[in-house]
């Protein structure tokens, strides 16, 4: 009987941190629960990692609407430190990744065999994707934090959800961060958005984005890029470099009769303490808008 030979894609990222931090981040449980999602409707709720030969390791990944759910794990088959991983999967398929440091900087490449259900091309994409979520944790740690919100909401998802990003309300919830908030754009995935309000003064300000993913009744991610001031959209240099590049995830999970609303903010240290204050009065409002 022929053996179909099995195929190997790489993928690779240079990440902007020395080898030891990058080793740290990529074999840490308490760090893999955080970078290892493919999209940012996933995440990584439990990692376990016995680093090595013949330890094994698993991460459970799963949708954050609850609709899904895998256990990604393995049995290490060597192990050499700050320089390479590679370990064989439950259909034995094997993985190695290598790490090659120099000059702050690190090069970490990801070799993998192929399976046979998904296409080559969107295996790629899946592995492409996590090692670049990988390297945009790295460099932001230090930087950002990132910060949970809930709220129990009596009302159906798809309420919760129009309500949220309608023009009318979401200037009425938002007035706890600013009373005359607003948006200029599209919820669209993919398109750019501002977020804006006038200070006492009158002047108008705020964020630029854009809409990363919007899963209607799902999920909607929105990355910020940079500030506004006046008729200026700044998206580079001292002013925005600490907290660019920021997420604000909302989760939209049915439980019954309420739905369950869930954000997950990045906040730089300055910040922090007003999204800790203002954003459990803003989901107050917005559940009181909802429920009315």
């Amino acid at each position: 009987m022929e053996t179909k030979q099995k195929i190997q894609i790489t993928v690779e990222k240079t990440i902007n941190d020395t080898v030891e931090k990058v080793w740290d981040f990529w074999t840490n449980p308490e760090h893999i629960t955080k970078w290892y999602q493919a999209s940012d409707d996933w995440h990584a709720p439990y990692a376990e990692n016995d680093l090595r030969i013949n330890g094994k390791f698993k991460t459970k990944m799963a949708a954050k609407d609850r609709s899904a759910e895998f256990d990604f794990e393995g049995v290490y088959t060597n192990v050499i430190l700050y320089k390479l991983i590679e370990y064989t999967l439950p259909d034995c398929r094997k993985v190695s990744i290598s790490f090659s440091g120099a000059n702050g900087k690190t090069l970490v490449t990801e070799t993998f065999e192929t399976e046979n259900l998904n296409t080559h091309e969107l295996q790629k994409g899946g592995w492409q994707a996590i090692l670049d979520n990988f390297k945009k944790y790295v460099e932001a740690s230090g930087k950002l934090e990132r910060l949970h919100f809930e709220t129990s909401i009596k009302a159906g998802i798809e309420k919760v959800y129009r309500t949220l990003i309608d023009e009318k309300h979401y200037s009425e919830w938002t007035s706890e961060f600013n009373p005359t908030s607003y948006f200029k754009g599209s919820w669209e995935k993919g398109s750019k958005i501002l977020f804006l309000g006038t200070d006492k003064n009158g002047n108008t300000g705020g964020m630029t984005s854009r809409i990363k993913e919007n899963i209607p009744n799902k999920f909607i991610s929105i990355e910020h890029l940079g500030i506004v001031q006046g008729d200026k959209e700044i998206t580079s240099g001292e002013e925005v470099e600490s907290w660019a590049g920021g997420l604000e995830n909302y989760t939209f999970v049915q439980d019954q009769q309420k739905t369950l609303l869930s954000v997950d903010v990045d906040a730089n240290s300055e910040f922090k303490p007003y999204f800790l204050e203002t954003f459990p009065k803003a989901l107050n409002k917005l559940k009181s808008i909802c429920e009315e």
